[in-house]
């Protein structure tokens, strides 16, 4: 037991997904796992452990945001022993070519936030998700015939929809080109990087600068279904 997490150690699996979205852990649960329980309600921040496929798995709400992940990724690494992490959350476009409800694997997450500095004395910028646990990743979409697009993207310490993202783009160097942004992910690669651990993030695509595309939410809850239907696959390969 944690000041975060309720669970003993054998409520937790070796293999964790992490929404930001405590209910969205709910519905994974009820809709993807095989008895599952909930394991946790501190600060309604819900966790459920079931089984898929025969292989016992975690889900874990994580909250928004680089502090929110550091907690309770740091926490189930550190006290509870997990040995893989895959974020599944929702992301921005930051390039034309994407659309929303495409599906992106991110194989980095470049961030000019000062959480790794400060938990682990890192002053870098890119942090790399495992690469054997993206494969597995890429292979679980290709056995559903979804399409992913594969490459870095970049987790802000904001909303970035709240501001001018084209001045908010020039706070970066130049050169650095990322597919889209989100919150959370740069923090869970870091933490994979330092108590060696092997992470991951999947992402949806929800909206996009470049297109006036309205999403109903029965299309958005589908387009989320596959996602997590590729993480959960990738998770037994």
């Amino acid at each position: 037991m944690t000041a975060h997490i309720e669970s003993e150690k054998k409520d937790i699996a070796k293999k964790v997904l992490l929404p930001g979205d405590p209910l969205r852990a709910k519905y994974i649960a009820e809709k993807f796992l095989e008895n599952a329980i909930c394991i946790n309600h501190i600060r309604g921040m819900f966790g459920y452990t079931g089984t898929y496929k025969g292989e016992k798995i975690t889900v874990f709400a994580t909250g928004m945001g680089m502090p929110s992940m550091g907690i309770y990724a740091y926490e189930l690494c550190q006290f509870y022993d997990v040995e893989e992490l895959i974020r599944i959350g929702t992301c921005g476009a930051n390039q034309k070519g994407l659309h929303v409800k495409d599906v992106i694997v991110a194989t980095a997450s470049y961030t000019l936030s000062s959480y790794p500095y400060l938990f682990f004395d890192d002053n870098e910028n890119i942090f790399y998700a495992d690469q054997s646990l993206t494969q597995k990743l890429e292979l679980a979409a290709d056995h559903f015939g979804i399409p992913i697009q594969k490459g870095s993207i970049l987790t802000s310490d904001i909303f970035d929809v709240y501001v001018e993202k084209e001045k908010y783009f020039q706070k970066y160097p130049k050169e650095i080109e990322t597919l889209a942004s989100e919150m959370e992910a740069a923090a869970l690669f870091a933490i994979g990087k330092h108590l060696k651990r092997k992470t991951a993030c999947i992402l949806t695509v929800v909206d996009s600068i470049y297109q006036d595309d309205y999403v109903s939410s029965e299309d958005r809850e589908k387009a989320l279904d596959e996602m997590i239907q590729i993480a959960l696959d990738a998770m037994v390969l």
